[in-house]
């Protein structure tokens, strides 16, 4: 869709269809929502534009009905159009800008990037020839609309101004002087069009009537507002007085020409140059190097009026006053002391100024921001239209400053700009490596792209470690401060007191940020008031929590610092307590209620946890480490990341020392996580060797029997590695463990430890063919863990649950059993369980014949578990996306899919998931004719089946079997193995279901035409 308001609210397809948007009410709400360009306009705010105080009687539900008709109005013009409109908190937005004004302002903008006069003038004829008639016209007296009008009705009169400039160097002055003439007097304030104005008439033989024209717009200030044209338009006058052919326009810039393209900022651009509209300070502030003083040029280019760039750094010395700041911007605007205005330094700029749309780009005042700011103080109060633009890595913390954090550049602009500068055609790898490493700032890229030619790409990347020596040398025509990334962090570090510089070198002992207690306890910090000293000078980034964190160039540089000031090693050891403290706080509340909130905290500090840990084990604190892996456990567990647990634990276990409680849990979880990732070898060993801690306490009456006197962990170990065997067939030696786990609960009066043993024991209930008694304990497992208030233990319940009511049919209460554990796996942000529940709603789709939504339910399980690592959860999709490709007969595509799983079920001891894929491979050969190929893999399968224990595996295998053997015309073997696996079924309780007995009802079919052929051939019938 095309939305138009240069003129009267215009709509129009994409094909540039007009689109009839009838009610007033519902134009008005266009008009508001392309007002704000994008941004979210509050209800609230809706209500009053529209209605004022001659509200409906249900505003929300009549401003709801209007949003509607124009989403109706919209997708009737252009299917998917209503799309456009969007419902965000707290009101609504529109995905769209107003296409004639924003090609109006690039046009604009290009315009004051041209060199060729003739060049600027086309692009300003084409910006101006889009205006049909006053901007929001039939809304413009609207408060919503009045300043976006206002800001349009500014810009076209800027385009006006500098295509009459630009006319001036192409002749046509007569023309010219009489096209100005009216406007002038339309705006008689403006000196850049009086200025125009004067040149050509001047360029036609009229000096008399261009020194008239000063002398009126003189009278009238003087009268009017008791102030002197500006210097420009005064610089002109003169010159008509000296009859200066050259004489001067009063536009006045010294804004520097762009020597390379400004890569990633074009938003950001647009965003400045609109806040400069609404605001008369605006104040760019972010870490160095991140562009500010490019992107403020950049942006001070659209302006309207006159615009000069400040370099402080170069010219103002820390510690400067206001009128030595004021001394520095006047010889920028090439004002002398015997201009002729009183008043000193500030007051001969403010004279200068007054009467003028303009604009001042006060460039890197951190170094002196007091000065500065008293200085911009006094100017917006004496220049009624002076715009400030300052950039720092501070605020000037004056009324009516805007604030515009400038960010670093993201991850596609930063590639971007490094392979621009590096002159590479090519994007690697290491190119993402090396913008994410330098943070996206863009001086640090540029600098990393001059060692390109000498170093290349890859080696670059390794040796970021080394950046400060690295990143030694810049620009030579840079200021010294951005000639190394050292020099850029050295100017915002020297100046600080003390106390910041402890607290900032401090925090870089953090890992993806720290929480505001964690910052204030490991720098050893009691106040927040260094802390926010930090976050207002760039050095330290606040984000939602509220978290702190720094660039890692700024780390790197404060971890240099913290090392020259002896205070590295101490700082780590506060790290490794606080740390240490808050995972053994949050363990206590995995177990319940405060999972969600104890999960979040301890996922926001997964890098501070494994830098914890990583010192712990380098400086050969046992005891750190070990309560440190032990307490982590549980999230290990819950997150579904056994082998980050395997290496993490096998860390701390590799130190000497600890106490024998720690090791025998530690031990516990390493043996238990080993098998969690798949690993079954030697897993009896590893168990007894777990449990021997606990069981010779239990043997011997406590710790001088030499074991762990630690009854609720010896129930918990015995259930957490009955729990880690499940699936690899041990079903008597699973419950063994899980009757222990129980019996130990029970007597501690441990409802969630009951529940936990109960959940597993009903899992293996459905493995081992008793539906009944898994449906009862599930029952008093749910019951438990909902008192408790534990999430992750009735997905697990759910899950078993819905098992069993697909195992017999009733495929609607799986679905929603499955669908339960979904939200509540969401709910706490556990994507592998997530994953898993997924694809059971997809096994489910399948089997009630609902293919498209089995792929895409599969499929979404698939790309869950791959970010997450997942080898299992991914193995569950993958396979079943192939099951649907075999229904619909696309065996090779299904055959690929499972093969590529074929060495990973075998590399894995007892994986239950082997014996399903053998037997659907084995169905594939037998679909394809080849009865040999389909035999063997059944009997691999049936093998596997087998070896699990569990007796649906087993029907499988031998329901494939009979298909071999049926189809090899061996019709007595084929009729016995399927009436064992009806049989197996059975006993197991679990009768296929009408979803899964397409196979056995082919083979069956096969077997009866086999035998109705021998008998008519006059052969015995089958069992004969």
């Amino acid at each position: 869709m095309r939305f138009g308001v240069l003129g009267p609210l215009e709509v129009r397809t994409g094909e540039g269809v007009p689109v009839r948007v009838a009610d007033l009410k519902v134009r008005a709400l266009l008009a508001d929502l392309l007002a704000h360009a994008g941004r979210v306009v509050p209800s609230a705010r809706l209500i009053d534009d529209l209605w004022g105080d001659a509200l409906p009687a249900n505003p929300a539900a009549t401003l709801q009905a209007r949003v509607s008709q124009l989403r109706r109005a919209l997708e009737d013009a252009e299917p998917g159009a209503r799309a456009l409109v969007e419902s965000r908190p707290p009101g609504y937005r529109l995905d769209a800008r107003a296409g004639d004004a924003a090609r109006f302002e690039e046009l604009v903008a290009r315009s004051r990037e041209a060199a060729e006069p003739s060049v600027r003038a086309a692009l300003l004829d084409e910006a101006l020839g889009l205006w049909r008639g006053p901007a929001y016209a039939g809304f413009e007296d609207a408060a919503f609309a009045a300043p976006e009008v206002a800001r349009l009705d500014e810009l076209r009169l800027s385009a006006v101004e500098g295509r009459a400039e630009a006319r001036l160097d192409l002749g046509g002055h007569e023309a010219l002087a009489a096209e100005l003439r009216p406007l002038v007097a339309e705006h008689p304030l403006r000196e850049r069009l009086r200025a125009a104005h004067m040149r050509a008439l001047y360029r036609t033989g009229r000096p008399a009537e261009a020194l008239a024209a000063f002398e009126e717009h003189r009278r009238r200030l003087r009268d009017d507002l008791g102030a002197d044209p500006g210097p420009g338009l005064t610089a002109l006058h003169r010159a008509i007085l000296r009859q200066d052919d050259e004489a001067p326009g009063a536009a006045a810039f010294n804004l520097p020409a762009e020597v390379s393209p400004l890569i990633g900022r074009d938003a950001d651009v647009r965003d400045v140059a609109g806040l400069l509209g609404a605001a008369r300070l605006v104040t760019l502030h972010g870490p160095g190097g991140v562009g500010k003083t490019r992107l403020a040029v950049a942006a001070a280019r659209r302006h309207p009026g006159a615009a000069w760039l400040v370099a402080l750094d170069e010219g103002a010395a820390s510690g400067a006053s206001a009128e030595e700041i004021a001394t520095l911007v006047a010889g920028v605007l090439g004002l002398r002391e015997d201009a002729g205005i009183p008043g000193g330094p500030a007051g001969r700029l403010a004279g200068a100024l007054r009467g003028r749309r303009a604009l001042l780009v006060l460039d890197n005042c951190e170094h002196v921001v007091e000065a500065v700011a008293g200085l911009a103080a006094a100017l917006l109060r004496d220049v009624p239209d002076l715009r400030i633009l300052a950039t720092s890595r501070e605020p000037l913390g004056i009324g009516g400053e805007r604030l515009r954090a400038v960010a670093p550049l993201p991850a596609e602009a930063a590639a971007e700009l490094f392979t621009a500068r590096a002159g590479l055609t090519e994007r690697s790898a290491a190119v993402a490596v090396i913008c994410a490493r330098l943070d996206g700032v863009p001086l640090a890229l540029e600098l990393a792209a001059t060692r390109v030619r000498a170093l290349g790409v890859e080696e670059l990347a390794r040796r970021l470690d080394d950046r400060f020596r690295l990143l030694s040398s810049g620009a030579r025509d840079a200021p010294a401060r951005q000639r190394t990334l050292r020099a850029v962090i050295d100017w915002s570090y020297e100046p600080l007191a003390e106390a910041e510089r402890a607290m900032l070198r401090r925090l870089a002992v953090h890992t993806g940020g720290a929480s505001l207690d964690a910052a204030l306890r490991v720098s050893a910090q009691s106040g927040v008031e260094v802390l926010a000293r930090l976050v207002d000078r760039s050095l330290v980034v606040v984000g939602e929590g509220p978290r702190y964190r720094m660039l890692e160039s700024v780390a790197a540089y404060c971890v240099e610092r913290l090392r020259e000031a002896g205070e590295y090693e101490e700082t780590r050891r506060r790290h490794v307590r606080y740390y240490t403290a808050l995972a053994e706080e949050a363990e206590t509340r995995l177990r319940g209620a405060d999972q969600r909130q104890a999960l979040t905290r301890m996922r926001m500090e997964t890098g501070n946890l494994r830098t914890a840990l990583d010192t712990a084990v380098h400086e050969g604190d046992a005891d750190s480490a070990l309560r440190l892996v032990n307490a982590m456990g549980w999230c290990w567990f819950l997150w579904g990341r056994p082998s980050e647990a395997c290496r993490a634990l096998a860390q701390a276990l590799a130190v000497p020392g600890g106490a024998p409680a720690a090791l025998a849990r530690a031990r516990t979880w390493h043996a238990g996580f080993t098998m969690l990732d798949g690993d079954g070898s030697d897993r009896d060993a590893r168990c007894r060797a777990a449990l021997a801690a606990y069981d010779a306490a239990d043997a011997d009456g406590g710790v001088d029997g030499g074991g762990v006197d630690d009854p609720w962990g010896r129930a918990w170990a015995h259930w957490f590695l009955g729990f880690a065997r499940t699936g690899f067939g041990d079903l008597a030696v699973i419950d063994d463990l899980t009757g222990v786990a129980l019996e130990g609960f029970r007597s501690l009066g441990d409802g969630w430890g009951e529940a936990a043993a109960l959940a597993t024991r009903a899992a293996q209930a459905v493995a081992g063919g008793d539906p009944g008694a898994a449906a009862r304990d599930g029952a008093r497992a749910l019951e438990l863990f909902g008192a408790e208030g534990d999430r992750w233990g009735r997905l697990q319940v759910s899950d078993t649950l819905g098992l069993i009511a697909e195992a017999t049919g009733d495929y609607a209460r799986a679905a929603a059993l499955h669908e339960d554990a979904l939200r509540d796996a969401e709910g706490l942000g556990l994507w592998t369980e997530a994953s898993v529940r997924l694809s059971r709603l997809g096994r489910i789709a399948l089997l009630t014949g609902d293919h498209e939504r089995a792929d895409d339910l599969h499929e979404r399980g698939r790309r869950l578990a791959v970010r997450e690592s997942h080898r299992r959860a991914e193995h569950f999709a993958d396979i079943g996306l192939a099951l649907a490709e075999r229904r619909r007969g696309r065996l090779e595509e299904a055959e690929t899919r499972l093969r590529g799983w074929l060495d990973w079920c075998r590399a894995i001891d007892g994986a239950p998931g082997l014996a399903f894929l053998l037997a659907e491979l084995g169905f594939i050969a037998e679909l394809r004719g080849d009865a040999d190929a389909a035999l063997a893999l059944h009997a691999e399968g049936l093998a596997a089946a087998r070896a699990t224990g569990h007796p649906r595996a087993v029907a499988l295998a031998l329901e494939g079997t009979a298909g071999a053997h049926a189809l090899a015309g061996r019709v007595e073997d084929a009729a016995e193995a399927l009436d064992a696996a009806s049989a197996a079924r059975a006993a197991a309780g679990a009768p296929l279901p009408p979803g899964e007995r397409g196979d056995v009802q082919r083979i069956a079919r096969r077997i009866e035409q086999r035998v109705e052929a021998r008998v008519r051939s006059g052969g015995p019938p089958a069992g004969a």
